[in-house]
């Protein structure tokens, strides 16, 4: 079965928050392509934002996404990643749709900042969350009900998962792999990344 992973863009987006889980995933599909040519890939990517217009990332990088809020085919993990965030969380059409989109899919994950947006459409009352280091206390002022976490590279709430900053988002997207797909082929991807692979928070 394939999981189709939704990776939500606006501007001002951090490149890693989206890019690198865009790579673990589509890399994760890659190799057990290469092993197992009669299986169907174990996740299929696409990007998804609040229009069809081109959005420019932080720094100037300029990305077309795939679908719009609207148009965008039922997912399997919505992953919201972080930048700036402040004028998402005004959206309350998108804070609607992730709300929504909770109810259907397997996981919504978010890395860095991402994680006041999950905060914002009222998924982390009562959990667990982490976000960038810089960020931790201004997620526990703005969402007091939230339990704020430190020192981990994600946290795994079940059908909610966070990770810390930026390159958070590559160890928490591995540790998905491994969640959906296999041990093995975490593993395996990691080593085509050539990144450490631990397996652990």
């Amino acid at each position: 079965m394939t999981l189709r992973v939704a990776i939500y863009v606006f501007p001002n987006v951090e490149v890693l928050d989206f890019a690198a889980p865009f790579e673990v995933f589509t890399t994760a599909s890659r190799i057990h392509g290469r092993r197992s040519l009669a299986e169907p890939a174990p996740f299929e990517v696409c990007t998804v934002a609040r229009s069809a217009a081109a959005v420019q990332a932080r720094a100037g990088l300029r990305v077309l996404p795939d679908y719009t809020i609207e148009s965008c085919p039922q997912p399997d993990i919505l992953l919201i990643p972080g930048g700036v965030v402040d004028a998402e969380l005004r959206e309350s059409r998108f804070i609607g749709w992730v709300a929504d989109s909770a109810k259907s899919v397997s996981v919504v994950a978010s890395v860095c900042t991402g994680a006041f947006i999950l905060a914002k459409a009222g998924l982390l009352n009562g959990r667990s969350a982490t976000t960038h280091w810089e960020d931790l206390a201004d997620l526990q002022a703005a969402f007091p009900a939230v339990r704020v976490v430190d020192n981990r590279r994600w946290v795994d709430e079940g059908d909610v998962v966070s990770s810390a900053g930026i390159a958070a988002g590559i160890d928490m997207s591995l540790h998905l792999v491994a969640r959906f797909a296999g041990e093995e082929l975490a593993r395996a991807t990691a080593r085509q990344l050539d990144i450490p692979y631990t397996g652990e928070a």
